[in-house]
């Protein structure tokens, strides 16, 4: 698939399977989420309340290590020349590899800020924990919900060798 027109039946198939199956992994994800934050809820009745202001500091600066670390993930993965070079190498289908492969590693950066947040609720007792922590996932699985048309427009993007407008700015999104 290295020299086919970005329109072509078989990339356009592609598309909609790396898509739907980003798509569908963020989804489960984001129900994962909402499923962790129910199992805190009616966990409240078995946690006991204790303090450790360490621990809530170490949890805080991972999830914000974390949250920082998926915006400079998604801005290294997905640069314009990075993706110019791959879909030089490997066509369309490197360029749509691509946007799946790094889809999937930023929901799990989401995953990983909830799972986070809930171990420390099941470490210090109180259900905010996951709660906050959650939002925080699904603000970061909301944000980088592949979109199929921005795919396709990237697509179309480089397969153009004449460009007269800059790459698309959010090119996973």
């Amino acid at each position: 698939m290295n020299n086919l027109d970005p329109t072509s039946p078989e990339v356009q198939a592609e598309l909609s399977r790396r898509h739907k199956a980003a798509a569908t992994t963020v989804i489960g994800l984001m129900v994962a989420t909402v499923l962790l934050c129910i199992v805190a809820f009616l966990s409240r009745p078995y946690l006991y309340e204790q303090a450790n202001p360490p621990l809530e500091l170490g949890m805080r600066i991972a999830i914000f290590v974390l949250g920082v670390g998926a915006v400079i993930w998604r801005r290294t993965k997905l640069a314009p020349m990075r993706l110019q070079d791959i879909y030089g190498l490997a066509g369309p289908s490197g360029v749509l590899k691509a946007f799946e492969k790094t889809t999937i590693q930023l929901a799990l950066f989401g995953a990983a800020i909830v799972v986070v947040g809930f171990a420390t609720t099941l470490a210090l007792g109180s259900d905010g924990y996951t709660y906050w922590s959650a939002i925080i996932a699904l603000v970061i699985f909301a944000y980088f919900y592949p979109r199929k048309k921005v795919w396709q427009r990237v697509l179309d993007w480089f397969a153009n060798p004449e460009h007269t407008e800059p790459p698309p700015a959010e090119t996973a999104s």
